[in-house]
């Protein structure tokens, strides 16, 4: 005689608690990827470059090539460089959106264009600008070291980005667009961090 109506209300529980959990995520995501996205594309970006850092590290430290486990001062410009880069990949993807706002193969294809010529390039000379500054290198040596190892930088930015943007560009809203790349750069940034540090142990 009860078993419906107790039932009834343990749906009905269930259901508000669900909505509950639906709906603080839906507030988070509203906080972090709409209020907040400059910040949250910046912290990402310094917070995933830290983290190809320390994976880097490990690497290192496992193969006998550095001593001491973690070296925090590396990893602490890692993270300013990478947070400082945020807002530079956050209003280049709003305003690539803005110029090319179709979302087929044809303006994917372009989009990557743009992103080999023009961002992947600049993006790697404020990586060892930025990191040579906070080295205490001159310009001068920053600019000698950005000639030794661009070449090589670049050859795997063009091979490891275009398929990693294409999904980016194709599939993603704007507001995803850093977050993304961000958690995608924290694997390149694997590679990015040994050629940063290979000759400097």
């Amino acid at each position: 005689m009860f078993l419906v109506p107790v039932t009834l209300l343990k749906k009905g529980v269930n259901l508000l608690k669900s909505n509950r959990k639906y709906s603080t995520f839906r507030r988070g995501v509203n906080f972090f990827f709409k209020k907040n996205l400059l910040v949250t594309n910046s912290v990402t970006s310094g917070g995933f470059m830290a983290i190809g850092d320390l994976i880097q590290q490990e690497f290192e430290y496992q193969s006998h090539v550095q001593l001491k486990r973690y070296d925090w001062g590396r990893l602490s410009r890692m993270f300013i460089v990478g947070t400082l880069m945020g807002p530079m990949h956050h209003y280049y993807y709003i305003y690539l959106d803005k110029v090319l706002p179709k979302v087929d193969v044809k303006t994917a294809i372009k989009k990557i264009m743009c992103d080999q010529l023009f961002a992947s390039p600049a993006t790697i000379l404020c990586f060892f600008y930025g990191m040579g500054i906070l080295e205490s290198k001159s310009f001068k040596q920053s600019t000698l070291e950005i000639v030794d190892k661009f070449k090589y930088v670049y050859t795997a930015d063009c091979l490891y980005w275009p398929p990693v943007q294409f999904v980016n560009f194709y599939f993603l809203p704007t507001e995803y667009r850093v977050f993304y790349i961000n958690f995608a750069t924290m694997i390149f940034n694997i590679f990015l961090s040994y050629m940063k540090h290979y000759d400097q142990h």
